[in-house]
């Protein structure tokens, strides 16, 4: 079986190397071919756009950035869906827009194409380490039939319903980090300024009640003033205003999130757009 991959970034590029490292036929495209080398240089096939992934390619798997991206690698004159032979199937594994999945869906079907929505949360540790948690919307039989290429990317692999199901549960898992990430940076504040040895707090506090994926795996990242991006602070932004876009639609009010989204866009105003979600600490630190 063929496979097509595009998006080689920060998760992209492991995620596409576990497919590759299975044996796997691989043929990718990124807008910027150099984060490519290394996939080509062990056997990937470069395309030139989305569409020639899609013609030798039996599934094609995407991880790019913001909903605008999805739309045109996918739905483009370029897109993959051009490309693709009926039967085929389309991955989409970006965080992005549960109604664009839903669209996306639609428009796939008028070819007999099939599409999942498959976001992933671990981060760059996550999918480096083929331990993502991969939560899927679409069609159940196409979801459960790839399952050995869900397994070679994640550990906790769900199915949560139809087209953009899966998108709608990732938007749960970042209405619960962005108000977990304001809690761990305030609490790291808090300590230095008391003038604790943060180390030993983190043994108090992380087997408790207080614990956390983003306290065991960020704080030290934050204590040794590691702020590289295992996830753009960027990213995190467009995620949250895609669930507060989706809120609205539901008339369901979230002022905690809406909050998270403020204080982040903060963030990206002082220069930390690139940086990843815990240097959030960096501009929390410079309020007055």
């Amino acid at each position: 079986m063929k496979l097509g991959w595009i998006g080689t970034g920060i998760m992209g590029h492991s995620m596409a190397r576990h497919l590759l490292d299975a044996g796997y036929p691989l043929n990718v495209y990124n807008r910027t071919k150099s984060k490519a080398n290394e996939l080509l240089n062990i056997g990937a096939v470069w395309c030139p756009s989305p569409k020639a992934v899609a013609e030798n390619a039996d599934i094609v798997f995407l991880m790019v950035g913001f909903p605008q991206d999805v739309r045109e690698t996918i739905l483009g004159s370029q897109g993959v869906l051009e490309g693709m032979r009926p039967n085929g199937i389309i991955v989409d594994m970006t965080t992005s827009s549960p109604t664009l999945a839903q669209e996306i869906e639609t428009e796939c079907r008028k070819k007999n194409v099939i599409s999942l929505d498959a976001p992933v949360s671990g981060g760059d540790l996550g999918a480096k380490n083929a331990t993502l948690s991969i939560m899927i919307g679409g069609d159940k039989q196409t979801a459960e039939s790839l399952m050995p290429f869900w397994n070679l990317m994640g550990k906790t692999v769900v199915y949560h319903g139809a087209g953009g199901s899966g998108q709608h549960a990732k938007m749960v898992n970042q209405i619960l980090i962005a108000g977990n990430m304001i809690g761990l940076c305030e609490a790291i504040l808090y300590g230095f300024r008391s003038g604790l040895d943060m180390e030993k707090v983190l043994q108090s506090v992380s087997g408790g009640a207080a614990g956390s994926w983003s306290l065991t795996n960020l704080a030290p990242r934050i204590f040794k003033k590691d702020f590289a991006p295992g996830f753009m602070i960027e990213h995190f932004i467009k995620d949250l205003g895609i669930v507060l876009e989706e809120s609205r639609r539901m008339e369901l009010k979230l002022p905690g999130l809406a909050l998270a989204e403020q204080l982040y866009i903060t963030a990206k105003s002082k220069g930390y757009a690139k940086n990843g979600t815990h240097a959030l600490i960096l501009a929390l630190e410079e309020l007055k």
